[in-house]
């Protein structure tokens, strides 16, 4: 019993341990069976994707801020409540459901798409071989920053790549060209440099191609060509270089092709002529050159050409006539030439047709008149001429019709008034003549209407009261009369009102900005009179006056209020009267003030000071007095001011000086007095400068000559004194001086020869004296410009000549005093033996025969006047006066120590003007009356032979 139960127990162990075994081993078997399943690897392939997003979401700059990824979590609540939710509270989740992401069956991500959603970051944290299924990419306008990173080519399922509308930089890398399967790359609007792969040619199946709004340059890969699949190709707003490759058209299936506003140079390929598919084609805003092909005719599918803003040379082509589906045509801004073929009225098509800015001469063609589609009809700035086709009517879609800056003549087609949908007519700046057709009150639409700058005449048309829609009247430089129609003060839309220049007369309407809108109103230089409208008191939209050359009346101080937008009024030539209201120095806006010629009394208020914007001021000819305001320091913008022609007085304040904006400064014909300021020679802007016709006293200031670009300067009818500066010949840029009738002394300042530019001077009625400047204002000026002076003379032209006898007695002086100086070295040579012989005597008393007659025969035979001479002249310091001895009638003795210790007496001849005969007796008498001395320290035989050499080479 015992042996059984031990028996049983170990059956029932081993029964145990059997049954354990076989557990383990099915539980192997199927966790072996799950980890080798699809299943496993999507799950984890999904855990890899989710790690990568959510890695990529952290380096976000502003991720607390993203709403749209919430959703981005790892781990997601439990809500299955069976589950014990204390041990297990979170389960992992699947990028599937996130926002944004997209997966296949099998769980793994496919589709990214954050469009919008204000993402900041860079895709350097994004990895990329984390999504070996992803097929769509779309990071469309966020603001992610940085270049993309090379790995984007591990995408190789990827077919689908916007990351247009960032800030992303860096080069596009070659690596891209690794995406065999995308049919779209758009990466424009972002700030990617260097040049476009060439390797990007390898993608066959791109349908689209984006890189427009960036910064590439370098040329366009001839390797572009071989996307033969591609549709649309955006290179627009770069900056490409280098010519277009003929290759381009070999893209047969391209329907857009976009290569504006780059560097392009070169030809248009006609190799263009091959995309038989194209649309769209927009080669504007580069430096194209030469002819346009005649190959863009064979584009029947082509809608849009755009060639604008080039140098295309040559004539229209005959052959883009035949685009029938063309709806815009846009040729302008190039140097086209020849005439608009007629055949261009088969674009029955055409919507916009833009031709201006070329030089196309010849006539408008009548075929335009087909142009029954046309909206937009641009042909100004060129050379056409001829009428205006009569059948310009038959447009009757047109909206916008330029025509202006050419040579058109005749008179404006009645026609016109069958436009009812005109907004917009520029007929500007031709030769158009006749009246305006009272039909143009028919269109009913017209916002804009330019007929200025041509020869019209006759009036208004009373029809005008029918453009209520009216905003832009421009009617200026022609020869209209009558007045103006009471109607158009009703026009409550109108902005701009431009009449100047016509023979207009009567009164302006008195509520001409009854509608409170306008802005801009020229009247100027017409025959109007009365006062000025009552509605410009309180027409605050103002921003444009001109009413001058008329003859406006009205008290100037009453008829204006206060304008914040006024930027420029001129009432200039008018009869205007009254005092300058305080209230011009509050227009903020205010830049040019010109009230000149008109009937204006009273002093200049102080508060004019505070228009601190004003350029420009004119208040000449009028009758104001006082003085210059102090407070037009503050007017530091101010460029030019004009008070001349009225009775201002005192001094000119210095506190001009503060104004170094200033150009120019007239203050003539007014009663300034004292001196001019030195300080306007600090306003080193100035071109022109006229102080004339006043009362200032003393000196041109030097300080003047810094004024390196002024060009006139007037110091003429003052009381000006004293010499011309010679500071004057630094005013580099000066090329008329008048400086007449003032009280100016002296002589001209040779500097002034050195001053090219001048063109004219005017000196007269002064005291100058001497000679005139050796330059042609100076030496060519009229008689009047110089006469009235002291002693100016001239050597040539109608004043006196320089006196040229003087020039031959300075020579005779001259040739006097070296004859009178090389006697009187021979002389002192003379004297010079005669003491040394005395000295010898003294010395040698035993010997004095044979002494004197062997020194003076070895002196003559080697007589040197030049070192005898030298040597007198550094014994007696060239003669100076503490050398002196004494005086005669004419000469003086000098006492001088020569080198070999001998102090010798020296006789300098003192030579006089026209005395040269008396001179040379002087000399012989001097002569005779030493040989004849007996005296035992002369030899009279020496000296007799030495005075006679001497006198053989004087000549004497």
């Amino acid at each position: 019993m015992i042996f059984t139960n031990r028996s049983k127990q170990k059956t029932m162990r081993s029964s145990n341990y059997s049954h354990t075994l076989s557990i383990l081993a099915y539980c192997l078997i199927l966790y072996a069976l799950f980890f080798s399943s699809p299943h496993y690897f999507a799950f984890a392939t999904s855990t890899t994707e989710a790690d990568a997003l959510l890695k990529w979401k952290a380096s976000f700059q502003n991720q607390t801020q993203l709403q749209n990824l919430t959703s981005w979590s790892y781990y997601l609540p439990i809500k299955n409540s069976s589950v014990n939710s204390s041990s297990n509270p979170k389960a992992k989740a699947s990028p599937c459901t996130w926002a944004g992401i997209s997966c296949n069956a099998a769980g793994s991500v496919t589709n990214i798409s954050l469009v919008n959603s204000g993402l900041q970051g860079t895709l350097r944290e994004l990895s990329f071989l984390s999504f070996p299924n992803l097929e769509h990419l779309d990071l469309s306008i966020n603001e992610l920053s940085g270049a993309i990173p090379p790995q984007i080519g591990s995408l190789s399922k990827l077919s689908y790549l916007d990351l247009s509308n960032n800030h992303l930089s860096g080069g596009i890398p070659p690596e891209i060209s690794l995406l065999r399967n995308l049919a779209l790359l758009s990466l424009h609007n972002n700030k990617f440099s260097d040049t476009i792969p060439k390797e990007i040619g390898n993608l066959k199946s791109l349908v689209e191609l984006s890189l427009s709004y960036n910064q590439l340059n370098g040329s366009i890969p001839s390797s572009l060509g071989d996307l033969k699949n591609l549709t649309q190709l955006f290179l627009s707003s770069n900056n490409l270089s280098g010519t277009i490759p003929k290759e381009i058209g070999n893209m047969i299936s391209l329907e857009s092709l976009q290569l504006s506003t780059n560097y392009l140079t070169g030809s248009i390929p006609p190799s263009f002529g091959n995309l038989k598919k194209l649309k769209v084609l927009y080669s504007f805003t580069n430096k194209l050159s030469g002819p346009i092909p005649s190959e863009i005719g064979n584009l029947k599918s082509l809608v849009d050409l755009a060639l604008y803003e080039n140098q295309l040379t040559g004539s229209i082509p005959t052959s883009l006539c035949d685009l029938r589906n063309l709806t815009g045509l846009y040729l302008h801004t190039n140097k086209l030439s020849g005439t608009i073929p007629r055949e261009i009225g088969n674009l029955k098509s055409l919507v916009v047709l833009e031709l201006s800015d070329n030089q196309l001469n010849g006539t408008i063609p009548t075929s335009v008149a087909d142009f029954r589609n046309l909206t937009i009809f641009y042909l100004h700035t060129n050379q056409l001429s001829g009428s205006i086709p009569k059948d310009i009517g038959n447009m009757k879609s047109i909206k916008l019709l330029s025509l202006f800056n050419n040579q058109l003549n005749g008179s404006i087609p009645t026609s016109l008034g069958n436009l009812r949908n005109l907004t917009f007519l520029n007929l500007a700046s031709n030769k158009l003549s006749g009246t305006i057709p009272t039909v143009i009150g028919n269109l009913i639409s017209m916002v804009n209407l330019r007929l200025d700058f041509n020869n019209l005449s006759g009036s208004i048309p009373t029809s005008f009261r029918k453009l209520g829609n009216l905003q832009f009247l421009y009617l200026t430089e022609n020869k209209l009369s009558g007045s103006i129609p009471e109607d158009i003060e009703f026009f409550a839309r109108l902005s701009v009102l431009q009449l100047a220049n016509n023979q207009f007369v009567g009164y302006l309407p008195q509520n001409l900005c009854q509608g409170g809108s306008l802005v801009n109103v020229s009247v100027a230089n017409n025959h109007f009179i009365g006062p000025i409208p009552r509605s410009l008191k309180t027409c605050s939209s103002s921003f444009r006056l001109r009413l001058d050359g008329n003859q406006l009346t009205g008290n100037i101080s009453q008829d204006f209020g206060v304008y914040p937008n006024l930027s420029y009024i001129n009432l200039s030539q008018n009869k205007f009267y009254g005092e300058i209201s305080k209230n011009w120095g509050q227009f903020p806006q205010l830049t040019s003030l010109l009230i000149a010629g008109n009937n204006l009394s009273g002093s200049i208020p102080p508060q004019l000071g505070n228009g601190t914007q004003i350029h420009e001021l004119d208040l000449s000819s009028n009758h104001l007095v006082g003085t210059i305001p102090k407070e037009f320091e503050r007017l530091t913008s101010l460029v030019k001011l004009m008070l001349d022609g009225n009775k201002l007085s005192g001094p000119v304040p210095s506190e001009l000086g503060s104004l170094t904006s200033l150009e120019y400064l007239d203050l003539s014909t007014n009663k300034f007095n004292e001196s001019i300021p030195i300080i306007l020679g600090d306003l080193l802007k100035l071109h022109y400068l006229n102080l004339s016709n006043n009362k200032f006293g003393k000196g041109i200031p030097f300080q003047l000559g810094k004024l390196d670009d002024v060009t006139i300067l007037d110091l003429s009818h003052n009381s000006l004194e004293g010499s011309i500066p010679s500071e004057i010949s630094n005013m580099e840029s000066l090329e008329k001086l008048n400086l007449s009738f003032n009280n100016l002394s002296g002589f001209i300042p040779t500097s002034l020869e050195n001053m090219p530019g001048l063109l004219y001077v005017d000196i007269s009625h002064n005291e100058l004296e001497g000679p005139l400047p050796n330059n042609d204002a100076f030496q060519d000026a009229p008689l009047e410009a110089l006469q009235g002076n002291k002693g100016l003379c001239s050597n040539v032209g109608a004043l006196q000549h320089c006196n040229m006898d003087n020039s031959k007695e300075d020579k005779k002086m001259v040739f006097v005093a070296l004859f009178s100086l090389l006697a009187a070295v021979l002389l002192l040579s003379a004297l010079f033996t005669i003491v040394f012989v005395v000295y010898r005597k003294k010395k040698h008393q035993y010997q004095e025969t044979n002494s004197i007659s062997e020194v003076v025969s070895f002196s003559i035979l080697n007589f040197d006047g030049k070192s005898v001479y030298e040597e007198i002249i550094k014994a007696t310091e060239e003669f100076d006066p503490k050398y002196c001895i004494g005086k005669g009638g004419h000469g003086t003795v000098y006492k001088a120590n020569l080198s070999t210790d001998n102090i010798v007496a020296v006789k300098k001849l003192h030579p006089h003007c026209n005395e040269e005969k008396n001179l040379k007796k002087e000399f012989l008498n001097e002569i005779r009356a030493l040989t004849e001395i007996r005296h035992r320290n002369i030899n009279c035989e020496a000296l007799w032979f030495l005075f006679a050499s001497m006198a053989l080479i004087l000549g004497v």
